[in-house]
């Protein structure tokens, strides 16, 4: 018997690959087809696809970036929101909060008693620390804080200075480091300038 066309011929080392590469040639392009003619199909088909598969890449590309774009906005937006609910709530309770602290920054200062002075020059120094890093002044320290800023945009910088440099005799010297009251009340006006300027007090 012999074979007809629809048949997949056996030979002696086994089975006819190139019959088998007609038949699928035949069954895609829907005729017969030499397998020539099947690998020119597969160059255009795949010619296709990798067109296909560059623009696919080039738009997933582009929304990675877009993503990441608009993440970095989105964040932004979160901050800015954050920073303004934090400055409104400061605005009804904060300001009220640091009344009540700079007027017992300034009823020790007002004591007879020289150890109230330095707790009052520390106390408002602390506050001062707060004030800058609210400002967005950068740094470990108040020294560092001050050290980023400029008088373009901080008129009171050098009263800053000079009541921070106070405190830093108080902590490093300690006892042997003498503070009049009239030195701690003066110290007491440049902290208030400063806290004005920011609307700290």
């Amino acid at each position: 018997m012999q074979p007809d066309e629809n048949d997949i011929v056996y030979n002696q080392y086994g089975v006819d690959l190139f019959a088998i590469v007609n038949k699928i040639a035949e069954f895609i392009t829907g005729s017969d087809a030499s397998l020539d003619g099947f690998f020119a199909w597969f160059y255009s088909a795949w010619a296709v696809y990798s067109v296909i598969a560059f623009i696919a890449s080039i738009i997933f590309i582009i929304g990675i970036i877009y993503s990441y774009i608009r993440y970095g906005q989105l964040s932004e937006e979160e901050a800015a929101g954050l920073a303004a609910a934090e400055k409104r709530w400061r605005e009804i309770h904060g300001a009220n909060q640091e009344n009540r602290r700079w007027n017992e920054v300034q009823q020790h200062v007002a004591s007879g008693n020289p150890n109230d002075w330095k707790l009052a020059i520390i106390e408002a120094d602390i506050i001062l620390g707060e004030v800058l890093h609210e400002a967005g002044y950068a740094g470990k320290t108040i020294g560092d804080q001050l050290k980023s800023a400029s008088t373009s945009n901080f008129s009171s910088l050098q009263d800053a200075w000079d009541a921070h440099l106070i405190r830093n005799k108080i902590a490093h010297e300690g006892a042997d480091f003498v503070l009049t009251q009239q030195a701690a009340k003066a110290a007491m006006i440049k902290y208030q300038r400063v806290f004005k300027e920011f609307g700290a007090i």
